[in-house]
Formats: structure tokens, sequence, C-alpha cells
């Protein structure tokens, strides 16, 4: 199954490591590290223009390798329940 993350953009699920909250999860100093890392290296894909709620980190196990780091403007409570509407 795939997950719309915003724009024109959808992941596999079974390619997503966590779905987290940007406003709570930056708090801490690790998640701040990984996300300057990954900027550094490349690995944030930002879709969109308007304010980022969240970040979807993927293991991209087909075609590109490494983590990826989406920045989105939905939250995580919309992704999650996007996941379990088509779970059921």
């Amino acid at each position: 199954m795939y997950l719309h993350l915003g724009q024109d953009i959808s992941v596999n699920t079974k390619d997503i490591v966590g779905i987290f909250d940007l406003d709570t999860s930056t708090i801490s100093k690790n998640t701040r590290i990984f996300l300057a890392k990954a900027e550094k290296e490349g690995n944030i894909i930002n879709i969109t223009d308007e304010l980022p709620k969240s970040f979807v980190v993927c293991d991209m196990k087909s075609g590109k390798s490494g983590l990826y780091v989406y920045i989105s403007q939905i939250s995580t409570t919309t992704l999650l329940r996007r996941i379990y509407r088509f779970n059921k």
C-alpha cells in the first residue's frame, strides 16, 4: 500500500520507518542531530511550501538506498489515519 504525503508524493508503507510530529520530536537534541545529518547528506525531501507539520523517515528498499526524510504539511494524525483506514 502507498501513503500520500502531500503534493504528488506517495511512499510505499513498507518503506516507512517512522512518522514524526515536527513540533514535539524536534525538542530532542538527537532528533535535531539526525535531521541536520540527513540534510547535509541531501536526504531530506521537502514536499511543502506551507508550514511543515510532520516528517516521515523512509528506508528505500527499492531504487535508492539509505534513509530519506520527507517533510510534509500533513499532520501525523492524518497520515496515521490514512494508513489505518486502508489496513482494516
